[in-house]
């Protein structure tokens, strides 16, 4: 047959397409059975359908329910974690705004938050194991009031900073090592919440329009948040944890930061009321350390601070304590450290004690600093005595003056007496590793002469931690003529000498 023929026979309904050769007769299959076994009605075996459905259902039906102390696959997290989730959602719903009530004390807030907790999770009528319910109540009651995952950490003494990458990546500080912790957040959401709690409780703001933020907890914990679009891979969130019984010289010397003789040294410097900068890396102590210092001011004069963000908790009575502010959401309202500092001028200040000065205000710093307001404190980024001196060379000229370089070393020269350098060893221990008097300008030069230095060559032990002490060069600092005037007596030791005190 042709092809057209072919073709218009397959589309021909009524020419019949070709007998086939007739199927093979069935043969049957014979299905073993035991002697006794009945045979099934043949209208009640199951068809091949409706066993593949009950397969199917019985695929896609979930496990009998777990408790909470257990899933599936044997691990209570999700269910707790959706357990939170509720107990936390129709906790806010019971305490409404009694929750931003700011007559309740913050133990009564606690207090009536644990009492409708309690009631919430017996609503729930979930079994839960004493841990199990105890773990819930924290952390709900975290993440209503404190800061969630991070308030345990917060309240360990013996973490120093917590870093925060992202919800679910937290590293932690611990005796000068960094170590990931096991805290995690639930989402990105999550951890937005708790930034936005803390920088809202000192009148700050974070968004997109502000996606950066210094802020500070109760306890004066610096903290810096950073959000995206400039944090790529999730919020970040640092806190820097002060300790809430703020540290003394004794506790100083303990940790091996100080010596006795030097701490006897920078007492004297502040007692003679001497112009002190404590320099150093970021996390050598620098703020610690300027707090010590303070502490060894008399009581009876009037001490002002500023500050970015109040972090210093000096012990006198009578002390002003100023801090700057952000431009608002328009971009105005800024009131600059500088600002502060020329302020303070006109509050009849004994002392000015200067956070941390990185701008211009250093020229106004060391202006007031020579114009009647001896004893001021104050901290800088460097690395080393000789940095520090260049590094306020460069803030002054950020100051818009333009001044010439040698005036501007015969200002710090005349300004700064004292010079304490900070550092963060290797084996993560803070050392007090220079104190350094600046003697005054020879030619183009501010010099500078050692009183104590880190003894680098006795080397580590088994541990990897340095044995080494700073120790005196020898030479007795020009600035001990004025301890004479002043009647301050310094033992022997300070500078390992055999003889005589000051007198």
């Amino acid at each position: 047959m042709k092809l057209s023929e072919r073709l218009r026979a397959a589309q021909s309904p009524e020419i019949a397409a070709p007998p086939s050769a007739p199927p093979a007769p069935a043969t049957p299959v014979s299905v073993p059975m035991a002697a006794d076994a009945p045979v099934p009605p043949a209208d009640s075996r199951p068809s091949l359908t409706s066993a593949l459905d009950r397969r199917r259902s019985a695929s896609t039906t979930p496990p009998a329910a777990a408790g909470v102390g257990e899933t599936s696959d044997g691990s209570g997290g999700d269910a707790l974690t959706k357990l939170k989730d509720r107990a936390s959602t129709a906790l806010f719903e019971r305490m409404g705004a009694r929750l931003n009530d700011t007559s309740l004390s913050e133990q009564q807030l606690h207090k009536l938050v644990r009492t409708e907790l309690n009631h919430v999770v017996e609503e729930e009528k979930v079994p839960l194991s004493a841990e199990e319910r105890l773990r819930l109540i924290r952390d709900v009651q975290d993440d209503v009031l404190g800061h969630g995952p991070l308030q345990r950490l917060l309240d360990d003494p013996e973490i120093t900073e917590i870093m925060v990458n992202g919800p679910e990546m937290v590293y932690v500080e611990h005796k000068g090592k960094l170590t990931r912790s096991d805290a995690r957040f639930a989402s990105e959401e999550h951890l937005r919440r708790i930034i936005e709690r803390i920088v809202s409780r000192v009148g700050r703001r974070i968004d997109e329009s502000s996606p950066l933020v210094d802020a500070r907890l109760p306890d004066g914990s610096r903290v810096n948040a950073v959000i995206p679009p400039l944090a790529f891979s999730g919020s970040s969130l640092t806190i820097r944890k002060f300790s809430k019984d703020p540290f003394k010289v004794a506790d100083l010397i303990n940790f091996g930061t100080l010596t006795p003789e030097m701490a006897e040294l920078l007492h004297a410097c502040v007692e003679a009321r001497l112009n002190v900068i404590v320099s150093g890396g970021t996390g050598t102590g620098k703020t610690t350390l300027l707090n010590v210092l303070s502490s060894f001011i008399p009581n009876d004069e009037r001490i002002v601070t500023i500050e970015d963000a109040v972090e210093l908790q000096l012990q006198q009575e009578h002390v002003v304590r100023l801090e700057s502010r952000p431009p608002n959401i328009e971009g105005k309202g800024e009131i600059s450290i500088r600002d502060l500092v020329r302020n303070s001028l006109r509050m009849r200040p004994d002392r000015i004690v200067v956070g941390e000065v990185r701008g211009g205000e250093s020229l106004d710093m060391l202006q007031a600093m020579n114009t009647g307001h001896d004893g001021s404190l104050s901290t800088v980024h460097a690395n080393s005595p000789r940095d520090a001196i260049a590094r306020l060379e460069t803030l002054v000229l950020m100051a818009g003056m333009d001044l010439p370089l040698r005036a501007i070393r015969e200002q710090i020269a005349s300004a700064v007496d004292v010079l304490v350098q900070l550092t963060r060893l290797r084996d993560g221990t803070r050392r007090v590793t220079a104190v350094t008097e600046v003697q005054g300008m020879e030619g183009q030069t501010v010099t500078l002469q050692d009183a104590f230095l880190f003894d680098y060559s006795a080397g580590v032990d088994a541990n990897g931690r340095f044995l080494g002490t700073p120790v005196p060069t020898g030479i007795r600092p020009r600035f001990t003529d004025r301890f004479q005037e002043l009647g301050i007596h310094l033992s022997p030791r300070v500078f390992g000498t055999p003889t005589g005190t000051f007198r």
